[in-house]
């Protein structure tokens, strides 16, 4: 009989306790009943096991990541070689251990938003943000961090042509490798919001210009909001990812090279993602004390589901094109146009 766990003793596992995760081994007596018991009474992010390559029928609600050695496990698996699994294991214990509440908050944001309306989801995701925002782990990331040398500001941020019925926008700010500022965030939606309001309905086409598509948010800008509250509504307000998912079938985006933090997060609502060979993708919130907040708990999570999107966010790992393409993030490989 599973033992009960009071109110007291389920602060144990949490972020505010000394077990914040619970990593259950699938072939062992009692690993799912053990979980339902966790899910229901403590905040512990669960990760299931399986060393056996067998991929066992679980209830998935009871779990934030699976991790099994069978090779190309299918979603919502995460297939790791069996020589890394432990290793695997170890780097996603020591990731949540330096910032158990940013990590913890991931988790719960992913298991709340999946049945909401897409902007409902975003406010789930963007209020989480603005609290992590005025927390500890984001103030230590803060106080270590090395600030970047800062390139010149691009003239213009987002460059627009049109050829016919296309309209071609283009993230402009090759020399900061497109970080995305409040600069060039305004200028897309911008661009985004005139696309939407057209009555020709034109099609929307988004890539970005030099090496690579976008490394994310600009750090410089990290930490300077005054009013966290009103940070919020503005992160709303001016959402890029609301408007390409609005725009629908009309929208498609291609990337290249890095696409970090927001510079997938906000692509992955287009209704079509390509990206080239040399493509790869990562989210790297939780190692900033913070959860992706340009909508990546709700676009990539509505291409991969929950338990692949929480095992990028936990892990920091990369992503290759070629991995993206069979887990869904990305619809196809091949040339911008």
């Amino acid at each position: 009989m599973m033992p009960m766990i009071d109110h007291l003793e389920s602060e144990r596992f949490s972020p505010m306790g000394d077990t914040p995760v619970l990593v259950l081994e699938l072939d062992q007596a009692g690993a799912i009943e053990l979980a339902r018991h966790h899910r229901s009474r403590t905040r512990a992010i669960i990760i299931g096991i399986d060393r056996s390559s067998s991929c066992p029928a679980v209830d998935l609600s009871l779990f934030d990541l699976l991790l099994s050695t069978r090779p190309e496990a299918d979603r919502p698996w995460v297939a790791v070689m069996t020589d890394r699994l432990d290793r695997r294991i170890a780097e996603v214990r020591k990731a949540i251990d330096r910032a158990p509440i940013a990590a913890a908050t991931v988790c719960q944001v992913l298991r709340i938003s999946g049945g909401l309306a897409f902007s409902d989801a975003l406010n789930i995701e963007s209020t989480a943000y603005s609290m992590l925002l005025s927390g500890a782990e984001f103030r230590s990331w803060l106080e270590t961090r090395v600030s970047p040398d800062r390139a010149p500001d691009a003239a213009t941020p987002v460059r627009m042509w049109r050829n016919g019925n296309l309209l071609n926008i283009a993230l402009a700010a090759p020399l900061q490798r497109n970080a995305i500022d409040a600069r060039m965030r305004d200028a897309l939606f911008e661009a985004l919001a005139a696309a939407l309001d057209d009555p020709t309905q034109p099609l929307v086409r988004l890539t970005a210009d030099g090496a690579c598509f976008s490394t994310g948010g600009d750090l410089g800008e990290f930490g300077t909001a005054a009013d966290l509250a009103e940070a919020h509504f503005i992160r709303m307000l001016r959402s890029n990812a609301v408007l390409l998912h609005e725009l629908g079938a009309r929208a498609e985006t291609w990337v290249h090279g890095a696409c970090i933090g927001s510079g997938i997060e906000i692509p992955a609502a287009a209704a079509r993602l390509m990206a080239t060979e040399g493509a790869f993708f990562q989210l790297p919130e939780i190692r900033m004390g913070l959860i992706p907040g340009a909508g990546g708990t709700v676009t990539i999570a509505r291409r991969i589901g929950r338990h692949r999107t929480c095992y990028l966010a936990l892990s920091a790992a990369r992503l290759r094109a070629t991995e993206a393409l069979a887990w869904g993030l990305i619809d196809g490989i091949g040339q911008v146009p």
